[in-house]
């Protein structure tokens, strides 16, 4: 493609060199780079790419574009190389990697969902529905990138990089999807990685306090406006009425009309007559002017939200309610209230819980239907809101019966400070815990206590099958790990 097609619809920039060559490939990395590419150098919270452009051009880049702060001392530009500054170089990715791929998002219906909670839940739910009313479907989020069965890879962050998601939806067109839907994070709407997709349709679970760091968010105002970001590109939204933040969104966006769901508020869709086991939930929703009963094998209140959210997106877009009644009923979220099956048949659950909300829910909704004790296993994230972590040991000590307090994703942290910040909020209730810091060890300790009326919580990893300790991923797949623990406790019972 050529430089001049490839830049088309981005705004305010200067160019200098030849616009008419012909683009192989766009890169943001500057060692993927070959030669006949375009390189995009972006700032990150890590890296500057401003930094990588000299290697850039070493290896082959024909032209380069610029943010116009970039220090432009270090760079060694030469006559060759075709040079394009513009005033924010994430917005130029995603504007060139829409035309690079031949903006796939305009050749099928896109649904985002936004929100601290229920995203992926959401994502899995709405798929199902799909997918029994006779359409291919496509999804992107927090577990994996899905072309109908396909699996496309596994994701490394919630929202891909703006060139890894065009990427993945042109592969979605050419495996003939007719719907993609999308888990939107507030980091990807922030950082311009959307820019430039063409959303029908957009969903917002709720806000709670979440991601507000140095490297998210400064506070819980530019989380909640980084959201809103989404439905200033929709002329259709759907919003969970029973959210304080809902008014703000629908009065905030007048140029996107709202449908609203709840269990406590009046709402185009609200839920009624609720039961929640330890297996499933059901509830009767107005559909087609008739009281329905839906029933979805994910327990927990929480539960409702998240189904109410894909009834009222699929129901408008004119799915049958047969097909919504069995899509909800037949959905599987891995890593979502998971039991783990093993030999012994221990109740033993995995759930990405990892926030104080998330982790309040589970507790919560574990508690009302656990005859025996509810014993959490968990830790926190490092380099993340570290505010959350006291607040989190504080909710575990009050709520479950036991508490085994332990190492999550430390990244580049100790894990040992980590524990010890979730201790200081433990220490404030008469909550029974420990402290065992490896995660393997913790995950043993709490399977050995138990019984099968007692049941295990591990809650914030969820589908992840990886720990990730000073910036290297190790194996860490807690369902192989159960089953491992459980094998080996019942082959010492037999020996004994």
């Amino acid at each position: 493609m050529k430089l001049d097609q490839l830049i088309n619809g981005m705004e305010n920039y200067k160019a200098k060199g030849d616009m008419d060559i012909e683009i192989t490939g766009v890169e943001s990395n500057s060692k993927k780079i070959e030669p006949g590419m375009l390189f995009v150098a972006i700032r990150g919270f890590d890296f500057d790419g401003h930094d990588y452009v000299n290697e850039a051009i070493e290896k082959g880049a024909v032209a380069v574009v610029l943010d116009m702060n970039a220090d432009f001392k270090k760079i060694k530009l030469t006559s060759k190389v075709t040079v394009i500054i513009t005033e924010n170089s994430r917005i130029a990715l995603a504007r060139i990697a829409c035309n690079f791929y031949g903006n796939p998002s305009k050749k099928f219906k896109l649904i985002g969902i936004t929100g601290t909670k229920g995203k992926t839940t959401t994502t899995y739910m709405i798929k199902s529905i799909l997918e029994k009313a006779g359409h291919k479907v496509g999804l992107i989020g927090t577990i994996a990138n899905y072309a109908g069965d396909k699996c496309l890879s596994m994701s490394t962050r919630t929202t891909p990089e703006s060139l890894e998601l065009q990427r993945l939806f042109a592969e979605m067109v050419k495996e003939n999807v007719d719907y993609v839907v999308m888990e939107v994070s507030s980091q990807s709407l922030k950082l311009h990685r959307v820019e430039g997709c063409h959303f029908d349709y957009a969903i917002f679970t709720n806000l709670y306090k979440d991601h507000i760091s140095s490297k998210e968010h400064p506070d819980i105002e530019d989380y909640f406006e980084s959201k809103m970001q989404l439905f200033k590109m929709v002329k259709q939204g759907f919003t969970n009425n029973d959210d304080f933040k809902t008014p703000k969104l629908i009065k905030g966006v007048p140029t996107c009309s709202f449908k609203t769901y709840s269990i406590d508020n009046v709402s185009d869709f609200v839920a009624k007559d609720i039961t929640i086991t330890n297996v499933s939930v059901d509830f009767k929703v107005k559909l087609d002017n008739r009281n329905e009963r839906i029933k979805v094998n994910i327990p927990g209140r929480f539960s409702v939200y998240n189904a109410l959210a894909a009834i009222a997106v699929t129901s408008s877009i004119g799915v049958k309610v047969d097909d919504i009644k069995e899509g909800l009923a037949e959905v599987i979220v891995p890593g979502r209230n998971e039991l783990v099956s093993n030999k012994e048949e221990l109740p033993i659950m995995i759930d990405y819980a990892h926030n104080p909300e998330s982790l309040t829910n589970i507790l919560q909704a574990a508690k009302s239907y656990t005859k025996g004790r509810v014993i959490v296993v968990f830790g926190c994230g490092g380099d993340r809101d570290s505010e959350k972590r006291p607040i989190m040991g504080e909710i575990a000590g009050r709520i479950a019966d036991y508490t085994i307090i332990t190492s999550d994703n430390p990244r580049t942290e100790k894990p040992e400070t980590i524990v010890a910040q979730i201790e200081e909020g433990i220490k404030k209730t008469k909550g029974k815990y420990e402290v065992v810091v490896n995660r393997k060890e913790a995950i043993e300790k709490a399977i050995k206590m138990m019984n099968k009326r007692d049941l295990v919580i591990l809650a914030g990893k969820g589908h992840e099958v990886y720990q990730e300790i000073n910036g290297e991923k190790f194996d860490f797949d807690e369902r192989v790990i159960v089953r491992e623990i459980v094998n080996e406790l019942a082959s010492d019972k037999k020996e004994g």
